[in-house]
């Protein structure tokens, strides 16, 4: 009974850290059945994403450093968005005021609510890092896992290469994390398999509310290849390296001490 009522409260923790993709799955449901007349969906997508964000950090749901985490996966995302679409990867069909070479704002937001849960998990969670490689061996490997989704069109794809550096790193590398009182352990490597999975069902939700279009979904939408899957994955490490280091380095400016601890 205790195992059931842990495993609850861990999906309602979760829970409340997706708020911020939860509202744009949502707006995206929502703007698809409910247009509005002289203002274009992605448009008003924007609007939505932009006042959650404002109402997130106005009622402490959100703090003003993760607001910052989360300004800088928005600019990450943008840039992957404007080259992927230049190269004909995805496009985004509709029409909207607020697009910048084809690709609308809003999509910024769909990789900063990433970053958005990532940052209320930890905090709400009291996740702790244990056996955390060196910055030497994060920074590069973050670096080139992004770098990797613009150079593979033009050399060759080492994505594999890459998620078997991951493994190598984070071999010994594991999360921690509370629920009501009872600490619980987790592989880190595991914890980037979960949320990349996740992520990719989330990707079929979006385009079949029409976030954005592949080729192959132009005349019907159809599932979202699993092969994307890999693609999250990388995208999810990037992200938790990121968020990691970050939260990393204001511990250590706050105090001083270089510790595993999460700062909320």
């Amino acid at each position: 009974m205790r195992a059931f009522k842990q495993l609850v409260r861990f999906g309602w923790e979760q829970a409340l850290s997706c708020l911020f993709p939860v509202v744009i799955f949502a707006s995206l449901a929502l703007t698809k059945m409910m247009p509005i007349p002289f203002l274009p969906r992605y448009d008003l997508l924007l609007i939505i994403c932009l006042l959650m964000q404002w109402w997130m950090v106005h009622f402490g749901l959100e703090t003003r450093d993760e607001l910052k985490v989360i300004t800088l996966f928005h600019l990450i995302g943008l840039a992957l968005e404007l080259f992927k679409v230049h190269m004909g990867f995805w496009s985004y069909p509709e029409k909207g005021y607020c697009k910048i070479f084809g690709v609308p704002l809003y999509s910024g937001f769909m990789y900063a609510s990433v970053a958005s849960y990532l940052c209320q998990a930890w905090r709400r969670l009291k996740v702790e890092l244990i056996k955390w490689p060196p910055f030497l061996l994060v920074g590069p490997l973050a670096a080139a896992i992004y770098l990797n989704f613009f150079t593979h069109h033009y050399w060759i794809d080492i994505r594999w290469w890459l998620s078997g550096l991951v493994i190598i790193v984070f071999w010994k590398s594991s999360v921690t994390y509370e629920i009501d009182g009872s600490r619980y352990r987790m592989p880190l490597a595991l914890s980037f398999v979960l949320i990349g999975f996740f992520i990719w069902i989330a990707e079929n939700i979006a385009t079949f509310f029409g976030a954005w279009e592949y080729p192959n979904q132009t005349d019907a939408w159809s599932l979202v290849s699993l092969g994307k899957v890999s693609s999250w994955l990388l995208l999810v490490i990037v992200s938790f390296l990121i968020v990691a280091t970050l939260k990393q380095v204001k511990e250590k400016n706050s105090n001083g001490i270089g510790t595993n601890h999460f700062l909320s």
